[in-house]
């Protein structure tokens, strides 16, 4: 497994509206289309950044993953619209894509403190995988998910 993550761009879009989880989890992730529409229209106002990546594994296309930033914060680095397609589920990609991720971030953004990410109470799957990476849940609920947070050590 080479898990590497590149971003959405006219050259791969299309191949990212492709992917998908099972019908049974497709009410706790956005689809990549919704997530490609929030980096132009900027739901969380004019201040969030928006970069969207697929995940892949040498060349093939895996998953989604997209990260929303306020820059001059050190806390506010979210996770979001992340997905592994339905195919390479339980094969350790999760896991990869979200040690890219943060060590993407970390690597970025040296002054940020914190990463956080919003999970559903009904989404266990995800909320083994985000524990036992080391996010913990905040006590906050932003609509219907939990806000969790991973801090950076330096």
């Amino acid at each position: 497994m080479n898990v590497q993550l590149k971003v959405v761009t006219r050259d791969n879009w299309e191949e990212a509206l492709q992917l998908k989880v099972s019908e049974k989890q497709s009410q706790f992730v956005p689809s990549v289309a919704v997530s490609l529409a929030k980096v132009y229209i900027k739901p969380d106002g004019e201040n969030v950044n928006y970069i969207p990546f697929a995940i892949y594994d040498y060349t093939k296309m895996v998953g989604f993953i997209m990260h929303a930033y306020e820059e001059e914060t050190s806390d506010m680095y979210w996770i979001n619209g992340f997905l592994i397609d339905e195919k390479y589920q339980g094969q350790g990609y999760g896991r990869a894509a979200l040690t890219e991720m943060v060590k993407w971030i970390v690597n970025e953004f040296p002054h940020c403190e914190e990463i956080r990410l919003t999970v559903y109470k009904e989404n266990h799957n995800a909320q083994e995988l985000y524990k036992s990476f080391g996010f913990q849940p905040t006590g906050v609920i932003y609509g219907e998910e939990d806000v969790w947070r991973f801090t950076i050590r330096k």
